[in-house]
């Protein structure tokens, strides 16, 4: 059985800078401000918004497509020519560059925010992988889960930080402050790019080079290594499972963080107060959700605590369905004047606690079966799955509220964490770590 010894503290720290940065990407500019900014103001088709809504999914599930053609075979190439650090930083300048350049999408201009909604997204989503691919090497199998839950947790407090700026200067989404609110993209490309240094500093490159084949380049090396690991599934069979399961759950999160806010400016008809306040709300839960569930999976177990959190998932899905309802059912049979905006904060810290542990216990679970020396190359699968969900699950919600209605669609997202939870039941997570170790071990060979 192969052991990693814990990296240093400033290391660890380097590597959760990265999740301190681009989180604020993540909530900026899909999840709080640009969609809904593109939505209702760029696209501007109101009353329901519904091709705007389409538009928006259409844009990053072509991201997400691009992202589950490059993921594995960059992954593969990384780990065979020791150049993660590479490969992470060039994601990083593209996700800087394209988020800067969001700017220029104003109305009338849909296809150029469009266009550069697609190229950020797609740098943001590779680094995402690319950087989870250092996890295997910074600590002990029983650390990865505090390692994995402190980053993530660490990614929502640097998303409220991010956060704020945009609360006390830029003001609201609206075509009448738009020329103020228009600086998000350049604001979320300025902190991902200061904050993210000490990734590039602190964290080092632990692989060794190896010299190419004589007439083989690296894509082909790549593609070669790919079919390889494709041939050897077989045999990590707690990993393909935990995969699919991922398609899953991760179809549904990419979901709820493309569509939290847009389903609470359109179907709950919050106000800005009650907005700004869940930006507060969902980053705090979120963060304490990734940090408690990731001490408690370490003890329970990364697969129990996995399983823990959809149905968690579940439950704040259906809930999310019922604001309305739950509001005026409070009036009804108590006499209570409850909103639906406010029934819907507190939903939102149910979802938000859900939002954090799910990802980072998935995480944890690829590092946990993936031998370190595959391990870019398999978080590239991870990537791959993950972002195959958001292609069909982006395409799937897109095509459902154009049918249906968003606040009908959203149930959408209760069936696939309940087709995750089902799929992983299946996982053994010892099995999967044994395997592991032994492929380290050179006891299995690919």
């Amino acid at each position: 059985m192969h052991t990693c010894p814990r990296a240093p503290r400033r290391e660890i720290l380097g590597w959760a800078m990265f999740d301190f940065a681009n989180s604020a990407y993540t909530l900026l500019i899909i999840t709080v401000v640009f969609g809904d900014l593109f939505t209702r103001v760029i696209v501007g088709d109101a009353p329901d918004h519904r091709l705007g809504n389409l538009l928006w999914s259409l844009a990053l599930a072509a991201s997400y497509l691009m992202v589950v053609l490059v993921s594995p075979v960059a992954g593969a190439i990384m780990d065979y020519s020791a150049s993660k650090k590479r490969f992470l930083f060039a994601s990083y300048l593209l996700t800087v560059v394209t988020t800067a350049a969001l700017y220029w999408a104003a109305p009338g201009y849909v296809w150029v925010g469009m266009l550069l909604l697609i190229l950020s997204n797609f740098g943001f989503a590779l680094g995402e992988s690319f950087v989870a691919s250092f996890l295997p090497d910074l600590g002990p199998p029983e650390d990865l889960g505090k390692i994995s839950g402190f980053g993530w947790a660490l990614g929502y407090i640097g998303g409220l930080v991010a956060a704020i700026f945009v609360l006390a200067v830029l003001g609201e989404v609206s075509a009448e402050n738009f020329e103020r609110i228009r600086w998000v993209g350049p604001w979320t490309a300025l902190f991902f790019l200061v904050a993210a240094i000490p990734t590039f500093v602190w964290v080092r490159e632990r692989g060794t080079a190896r010299p190419l084949p004589s007439g083989v380049g690296y894509l082909r090396l790549g593609f070669s290594r790919v079919g390889q690991t494709l041939g050897h599934l077989r045999d990590h069979r707690d990993l393909a499972v935990l995969l699919i399961s991922v398609f899953f759950s991760m179809g549904g999160i990419a979901i709820v963080i493309t569509y939290a806010f847009i389903y609470g400016a359109q179907v709950i008809r919050w106000d800005e107060s009650t907005r700004t306040l869940m930006f507060v709300l969902v980053q705090l839960t979120a963060a304490g959700g990734a940090f408690i569930f990731g001490l408690v999976q370490d003890r329970l177990g990364a697969r129990r605590t996995y399983s823990l959190t959809l149905i968690l998932w579940i439950s704040a899905i259906v809930l999310i369905y019922l604001t309305p309802r739950i509001a005026d059912w409070a009036h009804l049979w108590f006499g209570l004047d409850w909103q639906a905006q406010h029934v819907f904060l507190i939903v939102g810290c149910v979802a938000g606690t859900s939002l954090g542990a799910c990802q980072s216990s998935t995480r944890a679970l690829v590092g946990l079966f993936a031998p370190r020396s595959r391990s870019a190359e398999l978080f590239g699968f991870w990537g791959l799955a993950m972002k195959l969900a958001s292609v069909f699950g982006l395409l799937a919600i897109g095509l459902l509220q154009a049918w249906l209605g968003l606040q009908q669609a959203m149930l959408f997202c209760a069936l696939l964490f309940g087709l995750a939870l089902l799929v992983a039941r299946g996982i053994d997570e010892p099995r999967g770590r044994r395997i592991a170790a032994e492929h380290e071990a050179g006891l299995r060979t690919w």
